[in-house]
């Protein structure tokens, strides 16, 4: 199983390390972003990877920026006191950039991996905003067919293919044709009971 980190957590680390004066991390940040912009140009114009050649200079660059970040973290000395000395956060960081960099750049060399989890997050900011305002669900149906909405709606703006209107009836209206919902127990006005939700 292949596994991406997310590189938007990266940069905002990398963001704080060049506050305090690390200046491989702006350097690697402006990689990162500059290679997220060359896989989206690379997918519109149909291209399924980044060539041989561009990962090889972008494997290159991002080790020699690494190496350079080492040389300015160096490990810190003992203290003759048990267990391991203190590292920076930096450092910390320079570590695992260092130690998972083919889970960093796996955006750039598997067009299907995302660039950061970011929609992961958004995917449940909605659930967690539901719980703040609303609280817990009075029944485990109820929740379920909140999720179960939350996921069609998602999965129709993910496609791209989301033309549901609500007209002032509450009965959808066909703009497209996107994919049907599983049929639900409840009844939504305007539809059948227990029919699927046809757009």
């Amino acid at each position: 199983m292949t596994h991406g980190l997310c590189n938007a957590h990266h940069l905002r680390e990398l963001r704080a390390a060049a506050e305090d004066g690390q200046r491989w991390a702006d350097e690697l940040a402006t990689l990162l972003v500059a290679t997220n912009d060359r896989v989206k140009n690379a997918q519109v114009n149909g291209a399924s990877a980044l060539s041989a050649r561009t990962l090889k200079v972008l494997t290159r660059h991002y080790d020699q920026l690494i190496t350079v970040g080492h040389a300015a973290n160096a490990p810190p000395e003992r203290t003759g006191q048990p267990g391991r000395p203190k590292r920076t956060k930096s450092a910390n960081l320079l570590r695992r950039l260092d130690r998972y960099r083919d889970d960093v750049l796996r955006f750039a060399t598997d067009f299907t991996v995302p660039f950061s989890n970011n929609q992961v997050e958004r995917d449940l900011r909605m659930v967690k905003l539901q719980q703040k305002i609303s609280g817990c669900y009075r029944t485990e149906a109820g929740a379920t067919n909140y999720l179960t909405i939350r996921s069609y709606v998602s999965t129709m703006h993910k496609c791209g293919c989301f033309g549901c209107a609500l007209t002032s009836n509450d009965r959808p209206s066909a703009i497209s044709r996107p994919m049907r919902a599983p049929s639900m127990r409840w009844r939504i006005p305007g539809v059948a009971r227990r029919s699927p939700l046809s757009i």
